[in-house]
């Protein structure tokens, strides 16, 4: 499953990916955002991987195992995202589209589906997987533009 989602921003490209590379921000845009502890590689480079836990309510703790790909800022920001039920790649790319404008596109490809009832809400509800990341940059511009 692959799909693409974006948000321009107003803000320039600078101040974005300040806000961004941040993981203490993470918990302004990303809900149910607990923690980000770095667990090897150096932090935010190629290589590099964290623990993401989240809690998801009564569905319990989701934890995800982040691991840098790409780090060409303020251009790229990419990695895989690996988690008992699946494991998907994500590619962030940034653009200014002006002055004071950013164009932030998220690409993502889930290669691995593991389980009977995520495979189903795949098949049956792919477009869940894409309205949660649309959701989150939109926190995320909402955030950016109120901390400027």
């Amino acid at each position: 499953m692959k799909f693409k989602c974006q948000v321009d921003i107003d803000l320039p490209i600078n101040k974005v990916i300040e806000l961004f590379d941040n993981p203490d921000n993470m918990k302004e845009w990303q809900d149910g955002f607990e923690r980000f502890e770095h667990l090897s590689g150096v932090s935010g480079e190629p290589g590099a991987k964290a623990k993401i836990t989240y809690d998801m309510g009564k569905r319990g703790k989701m934890e995800l195992i982040e691991t840098v790909l790409v780090r060409n800022l303020p251009h790229e920001f990419s990695g895989t995202y690996e988690h008992k039920h699946m494991t998907n790649s994500m590619k962030n790319s940034f653009e200014e589209v002006g002055a004071n404008k950013t164009r932030w596109v998220a690409e993502l490809h889930y290669t691995k589906l593991n389980g009977f009832m995520i495979k189903m809400m795949a098949f049956f509800f792919p477009r869940m997987f894409k309205k949660q990341t649309q959701k989150w940059m939109d926190q995320f511009k909402v955030f950016a533009e109120r901390v400027d």
